[in-house]
């Protein structure tokens, strides 16, 4: 039985170096190709396999080869996928990503087999007894409603961080059953109000709010910290938010205070940053000497 269960989105990435991204009617030089797992879910869970986490996932995938390459790459992590759908005559979902010289990310992709998992498509058992965390992301609604409510079942802990489509779906249920939600910048003004503070009345959730490579603010009902990051030279900044939401859970289960959750989080940010691909999360004693590294 899994510790933490991330669910959400599993994909295949293609992911395109470029020397820069064209303008239109432009064209740009490809410098490089790389084709391995993405998904902001299954990223999360790899990167908590790698902090040697029992980690398990929920979402789905398609009948085909990139949905078989992305199993096999997650199950080389350690990844359990009892709560993976394979979904017959679906596509799985494959990103397109073009990384400039200065690791900025533009995606092109289709939704395939993403968020084929329904409410009633769930196994209660994959948030088992054992289960002491629920990490969701962007998927349907009603399923993270139904995740939240079996976390809540066991005692488990959630996080969520619904990325850009918070300000378009009802997530309100599944928010309400939130422990800890991560959002971007531009995401905040949703969840947050002109004092920094939650806007749902009497919450007691806490609030990261990921500032890119300026860091990241915590935001709690008894207040605020900020970590300002770590100067990097970016490769590729896919899959950096997903690391630093790992990172940053893994402190907290580890049962780490707000201030040490958001400097590990950032390093592994940081980390992941410096390399090409979203499965970059460094490993926890690679993030833990890049820290003693700064000091």
């Amino acid at each position: 039985m899994s510790r933490v269960v991330a669910a959400g989105h599993v994909n295949w990435d293609v992911t395109l170096r470029v020397d820069a991204l064209p303008e239109p009617d432009g064209e740009a030089e490809i410098v490089s190709q790389r084709r391995s797992g993405g998904g902001s879910a299954a990223n999360v869970a790899c990167a908590l396999a790698g902090f040697d986490i029992d980690a398990g996932l929920v979402g789905s995938v398609g009948d085909d080869e990139h949905g078989l390459l992305a199993q096999r790459e997650l199950q080389a992590a350690g990844v359990d996928l009892a709560g993976l759908r394979v979904v017959d005559g679906l596509e799985t979902s494959v990103k397109y990503l073009l990384v400039d010289s200065r690791g900025e990310v533009m995606v092109l992709g289709n939704d395939g087999a993403n968020e084929a998992v329904a409410p009633g498509d769930l196994d209660p058992a994959v948030v088992g007894a054992d289960c002491e965390h629920v990490h969701l992301t962007s998927q349907r609604p009603a399923t993270a409603a139904r995740l939240t409510a079996l976390a809540r079942e066991h005692d488990a802990t959630v996080s969520f961080d619904p990325g850009r489509r918070l300000r378009d779906r009802d997530y309100g249920d599944a928010l309400a059953r939130t422990d800890i939600l991560f959002v971007n910048d531009n995401e905040a003004g949703a969840v947050l109000d002109d004092d920094g503070g939650p806007t749902a009345p009497d919450s007691d959730r806490v609030v990261v709010v990921k500032h890119g490579s300026e860091g990241a603010t915590v935001h709690t009902p008894s207040g605020s910290v900020t970590h300002p990051g770590f100067a990097v030279d970016p490769v590729d900044t896919t899959g950096a938010g997903d690391a630093f939401a790992a990172g940053f859970v893994a402190v907290v289960l580890d049962g780490g205070d707000h201030e040490r959750a958001l400097e590990f989080g950032n390093a592994c940010g940081a980390l992941a940053a410096q390399h090409e691909g979203a499965r970059t999360a460094p490993t926890r004693a690679d993030a833990a000497s890049f820290l003693d590294s700064q000091f």
